[in-house]
């Protein structure tokens, strides 16, 4: 399916140490990433190698805007409106480096363009889900160990220019967040945001 990959520069110790910082503070979210955990507990493959069965990990961006919309991709593959994400390169040294370079590879945005939304190290969220299989790319159905981080637009959807990579995305949407399908990440999102846009309207004032 893909040629050997070099060394990762996010193994899977640090993989371990992320997921744990983040059960510490939301111990609530233990039975949610339950196979993501049993994965790094088997210990078999590398975490980061796609081509690791079960399952591997990849990493999501959560852009909104200061007025509470969301924005997704159409992909072409999956046939879906997703949050742009993907795998983790080995030259990404962490799964936030990899969230903002599939963000901003995905979109076209620079970095300029976003501001990120909470603590660096620790993400707003992570999600166990399954992927169909793909005769195309010779790959059974698995697990996506998803890291989501949050950003913030720093601008107005439809004034910052959206450059899609056509090769995998078709279009894009700016949808408010109560009808974006997060679940339970919602309000999560919702109050990073909240808390980013009073802070900067205290620093402007």
């Amino acid at each position: 399916m893909y040629p050997p990959p070099p060394p990762a520069r996010v193994t899977d110790t640090a993989i371990r140490a992320y997921l744990s910082r983040y059960l510490a503070r939301h111990p609530d979210q233990t039975e949610r990433v339950r196979p993501f955990s049993e994965a790094l507990a088997a210990g078999t493959a590398r975490m980061t190698d796609r081509r690791t069965l079960p399952g591997h990990v990849t990493t999501g961006a959560l852009v909104v805007s200061e007025d509470g919309r969301l924005l997704q991709i159409a992909h072409k593959s999956l046939g879906r409106w997703l949050n742009p994400g993907g795998h983790v390169e080995p030259e990404d040294a962490s799964p936030l480096d990899a969230a903002r370079r599939e963000l901003l590879e995905e979109t076209g945005l620079g970095a300029e363009h976003i501001t990120l939304l909470g603590d660096p190290i620790l993400p707003l969220a992570v999600d166990a889900h399954r992927i169909p299989a793909n005769p195309a790319k010779d790959e059974p159905e698995h697990w996506h160990f998803d890291f989501r981080y949050a950003f913030l637009l720093n601008g107005i959807p439809g004034t910052t220019e959206v450059e899609l990579q056509l090769e995998e995305v078709d279009d894009h949407r700016w949808i408010p967040l109560d009808q974006a399908g997060l679940g339970e990440d919602t309000a999560r999102l919702a109050a990073v945001l909240e808390t980013a846009v009073t802070n900067a309207a205290a620093g402007g004032s």
